[in-house]
C-alpha cells in the first residue's frame, strides 16, 4: 500500500514526510555525477554563499576547466536563470561551470575538492549537498523542504531502498551544516514517531 504524504512544521520550516519515509543513496559509480551535467539550469545557490565563492576561488580554481573558468569569468560567480533563480553558470548550456572530471569523464565539484585538499572554508552550494532535498522560501517567511525525484536518480533511490537508508539519514552532515543538529534532532524524533504510529 502506498504510504500517505503529508507536510509536518519544525519551528519555520514545513517539511514534506517523503524526506522521511524514502529512501536514497547516490549510487556515484552507475551515474559518474551526471547530476552536475544534465539539467537546463545551474545549481541553485544562496546569495550569502557568493561572497564564499570569491573568497575561496583561489583553493578550487586549480581544479576547474579553462571552459568553467572563462564561464565564470564572463557570467559572474552566479547568475539568474529564466525563472530569475539564483544558479550556477553554466558551459556551454550544460554542464556547471564549477565542474571538473576525471581521466574516465566522471565529473567532480571543483569547490568541494578545493575544499578537501587546498584548506577552502566553502564546501559547495548547500543545494548540492542537501540534493534530492530542495529547499525554498515561502511568501509567509517559513521555509519549505521537499523531495525531488529525477529519472537520473532512479538508480539512487532503488539503492537507497535495498540498504535501508531514509533520505534524511543519507544526508545527515549536511542537513547538520545547514540546519543545526537541532533540528536533524527533530527530524529523528518525526521519524520514530511516524513508525511508531
Amino acid at each position: 500500500m502506498e504510504q500517505r504524504t503529508f507536510i509536518f512544521e519544525i519551528g519555520d520550516f514545513l517539511v514534506s514526510s517523503e524526506i522521511l519515509t524514502e529512501c536514497f543513496c547516490c549510487d556515484y559509480e552507475k551515474c559518474g555525477g551526471c547530476c552536475c551535467i544534465i539539467g537546463d539550469s545551474g545549481a541553485p545557490v544562496e546569495e550569502n554563499e557568493i561572497p564564499l565563492m570569491k573568497e575561496n576561488f583561489a583553493n578550487y580554481s586549480p581544479y576547474l576547466t579553462a571552459k568553467g573558468i572563462r564561464e565564470i569569468e564572463r557570467q559572474g560567480f552566479a547568475i539568474r536563470d529564466y525563472d530569475n533563480d539564483l544558479v550556477t553558470p553554466l558551459v556551454e548550456n550544460r554542464e556547471c561551470a564549477y565542474c571538473c572530471f576525471d581521466e574516465k569523464d566522471n565529473c567532480f565539484c571543483a569547490i568541494e575538492k578545493g575544499y578537501l585538499y587546498n584548506g577552502g572554508k566553502f564546501r559547495k552550494p548547500v543545494s548540492c549537498s542537501l540534493y534530492p532535498i530542495r529547499v525554498s522560501t515561502l511568501s509567509n517567511g517559513k521555509t519549505a523542504l521537499n523531495l525531488h525525484r529525477w529519472s537520473i536518480c532512479d538508480e539512487a533511490f532503488e539503492k537507497g531502498r535495498k540498504e535501508g537508508i531514509k533520505v534524511f539519514r543519507f544526508l545527515k552532515e549536511p542537513i547538520v551544516r545547514a540546519f543545526g543538529q537541532e533540528f536533524y534532532s527533530a527530524l529523528e524524533e518525526a521519524s520514530r514517531s511516524l513508525t511508531a504510529s
